[in-house]
């Protein structure tokens, strides 16, 4: 990381409390390059991103279920944007993808296989952000009628499959924590905005569900006997993870690229804020635009656990354990280096954050 660049930089605009924030995150940062692979330290030595944003800079975000647009806003985030974000509301990381190549978009939230999808597909759309939950991502709801008390009674099911959307490794995870392979159920092959309507009407027996879709789930198909796998079962699957990331020519432009680095610094305190505020984040979101209860809504919160926000360097390892279960199962071309697919210059802004 260049330190001297930096102090240029800081005695240049003469914000010296911005910039000591810059120096400690700077330093953070350096001291874990020791640690980092060499592509990684590669990326950080790059240096800091560009800061200034010039007037009339746009950013274009994917969004779905207008959650992101919600939050950004509700939270106060979005008056403090130096740029003029919109939003683009889609379901699942195979459309957002799409737009992405057709150069629709600048920057997204997704879970965490869309990145390694883009990457297959030889995008380059780089992660530039993390959430981590203490909870899982998705919930494995079950048709009505039916009861699975185990991901062992996996067996023999039909299971709805979205492959490059999270669901995917959520459920391949699930088998794999079973002992079972694919050959051992039914993947049904689904894109992810009809999981919802296959696990009601049984075209599925299983269906990894996220919310507020599972709350209404079993909500509203109790009487028919909705289910789901217990929690217990579920806690034995992998924590949610959620990404920021952004088409490489949108950091490749300096205006753009010091307004997403402005946008993922503005997340970050949204999300804290829907933790810190959650009756106004539950009416906001949950009541306003899910029409949901606000009781249900704040436990859709709860359910969500704490949230954290890792250095990218932290999750290369994380991120290549998710290739290679999907490359097993053979889903991917060949075995992707999961080093390739984060801009670590976004350390700088995520340790400013939270240090």
């Amino acid at each position: 990381m260049n330190l001297q660049k930096v102090t240029t930089m800081a005695g240049t605009t003469g914000h010296s409390k911005h910039f000591e924030a810059s120096r400690r995150a700077v330093l953070k940062v350096s001291l874990l390059l020791p640690f980092i692979p060499s592509a990684a330290r590669d990326a950080a030595a790059q240096g800091a991103l560009p800061q200034h944003i010039p007037a009339g800079t746009k950013l274009v975000a994917a969004d779905q279920n207008e959650a992101l647009q919600t939050l950004i806003r509700a939270s106060g985030v979005q008056a403090k944007l130096s740029s003029n974000v919109t939003y683009a509301n889609f379901l699942g990381g195979p459309a957002i993808l799409e737009a992405f190549r057709a150069g629709a978009l600048d920057l997204a939230t997704v879970g965490n296989t869309p990145p390694i999808q883009a990457h297959a597909a030889g995008e380059k759309i780089p992660i530039i952000a993390a959430r981590v939950s203490s909870e899982t991502d998705y919930f494995l709801a079950v048709r009505p009628g039916l009861k699975i008390d185990s991901l062992e009674e996996l067996k023999g099911k039909s299971i709805a499959y979205g492959e490059g959307t999270g669901r995917q490794p959520f459920v391949l995870n699930a088998l794999k924590l079973a002992g079972l392979t694919r050959k051992d159920v039914k993947l049904v092959p689904l894109r992810a905005a009809d999981f919802p309507d296959a696990i009601r009407t049984g075209q599925v027996d299983v269906a990894a569900l996220n919310e507020p879709h599972f709350s209404r789930y079993l909500a509203d198909f109790a009487d028919r006997g909705a289910s789901a796998l217990p929690k217990a079962q579920n806690d034995r699957l992998p924590k949610s993870l959620t990404y920021l990331y952004a088409s490489q020519k949108a950091l490749d432009d300096p205006a753009k690229a010091a307004a997403i680095r402005e946008f993922v610094a503005g997340w970050i305190d949204a999300s804290r804020w829907s933790h810190q505020n959650v009756d106004a984040w539950v009416d906001a979101y949950y009541v306003k635009r899910q029409n949901l209860k606000p009781a249900d809504g704040s436990k859709i919160v709860e359910s969500e656990g704490e949230f954290q926000f890792p250095l990218l360097a932290s999750l290369i390892a994380k991120q290549q354990s998710l290739i290679d279960v999907i490359h097993e199962a053979g889903d991917l071309p060949k075995r992707l280096d999961a080093r390739e697919e984060f801009d670590l210059r976004f350390d700088e802004v995520i340790a400013a954050k939270t240090n």
